[in-house]
């Protein structure tokens, strides 16, 4: 099946509301050497609700007990959002999801012939009545259902319609389309959307892997196609390369197509803080939104347009965020960090004397490999402004 990419919002997409689920309680969790206690797990939970997020994938009950009794005490924690569990397309599955007291669960079904090969037998028409049987099966139970399509982005486009036809028909109030294996670019994903948006009102929902780095440009496209819904993760994290991050999707979709998705900006530090400490990981210092660096500045050309205007070289407002600029001093700072800094210290200086700090400065980061700190600027402008007094005496 052929099918073209929208180049445009429609008005439909620009007023939808969009909303952010996130996963990393679950696919999260899957990354390499992450394994969350039930107390963390509530933490980031309540972390995740202090940021607007409404939505939550908490875990996979068929785990085991232990799994169920953490999904169960998210929800008994009785936040503002829906507590959402994972599951294979399995009837079992969905009696574990009950007994955690969730109120709806995401029932996964491979839906490229290549996993269908791989765990079904009875091909296609298999795949199909699962669907049928276990979506059924969960909605007499009370249960609102996601239908997951595990490697979405490498199935036939005819069959994942009929695929969402028959969720639908059984009761399910959204499809998550996966690209599971990240073999879409922003085109094919926008493209892919916008061909199942033309068949369905159903919610449908994109989960973007990151092994290409296109993660969260593949979910924006997906948005801008139709998606209602978006799979996120703190800090991408998730199995091998992880998966389209909270804070980019949802900062990127304010900043570039003004979106709300209702995500308080100023929280996404401090989950990004809780769910790197529970999973032992580093958040790097240039990560997107919330690395310690996003809004630090060494650059002279750069230091000296910010002081001027901070619209020169900064076009997120770190207000945003909650943040604020920082200029740090090192071997690319220029005369204006220095005579700005010596200023806040209230350190008075020649023009002379401020090309002989800046030199010295320079060579100390070069020695240091690294920035260099206020009390060594003092330092090095104690020990100029001495030579200085001295060569006029």
């Amino acid at each position: 099946m052929a099918f073209a990419s929208p180049t445009s919002w429609s008005d439909a997409a620009r007023t939808r509301p969009i909303v952010l689920n996130d996963t990393t309680l679950r696919d999260g969790e899957q990354a390499p050497g992450v394994a969350f206690t039930t107390a963390e797990k509530v933490a980031i939970a309540k972390a995740l609700a202090r940021a607007g997020i409404t939505e939550i994938e908490a875990g996979t009950p068929a785990m085991g007990q232990e799994e169920v009794s953490a999904i169960r005490a998210i929800v008994e924690a009785d936040l503002p959002l829906t507590t959402i569990a994972w599951c294979r397309m399995r009837t079992s599955d969905v009696d574990a999801a009950i007994e955690a007291g969730v109120s709806m669960v995401n029932v996964s079904i491979p839906s490229s012939d290549v996993q269908i090969a791989a765990k079904l037998s009875g091909g296609r028409r298999a795949a199909l009545d699962q669907v049928k049987r276990v979506v059924g099966y969960a909605r007499d139970r009370g249960l609102e259902v996601a239908v997951g399509g595990e490697d979405s982005s490498r199935a036939d486009v005819d069959f994942l319609i009929k695929l969402i036809a028959t969720a639908k028909a059984a009761g399910a109030r959204r499809f998550r389309i996966a690209d599971t294996l990240s073999v879409l670019d922003p085109d094919t994903s926008c493209a892919l959307m916008a061909a199942l948006r033309a068949s369905t009102d159903l919610e449908l929902e994109f989960h973007g892997h990151d092994d290409l780095g296109l993660a969260t440009a593949n979910t924006l496209a997906a948005i801008k196609a139709g998606a209602s819904h978006a799979s996120v993760t703190v800090i991408g994290l998730g199995e091998r390369a992880g998966n389209a991050p909270l804070e980019e999707v949802a900062v990127a979709l304010k900043q570039l197509y003004r979106l709300d998705t209702g995500v308080v900006l100023s929280e996404l530090e401090n989950v990004a803080a809780v769910v790197a400490a529970a999973a032992a990981r580093s958040i790097p210092l240039n990560k997107a939104i919330v690395g310690e660096h996003v809004f630090t500045h060494e650059s002279g050309i750069h230091v000296d347009g910010l002081l001027k205007d901070q619209r020169t070289y900064q076009a997120l407002d770190p207000r945003l965020l909650g943040r604020s600029n920082r200029i740090v001093i090192g071997k690319h700072s220029g005369l204006a960090a220095i005579t700005s800094l010596l200023a806040e210290l209230q350190l008075s200086v020649s023009a002379e004397e401020a090309r002989a700090i800046l030199a010295r400065v320079r060579k100390h980061a070069v020695e240091h490999k690294g920035a260099v700190a206020r009390d060594t600027v003092m330092a090095i402008w104690r020990e100029v402004r001495e030579r200085s007094l001295l060569h006029c005496a």
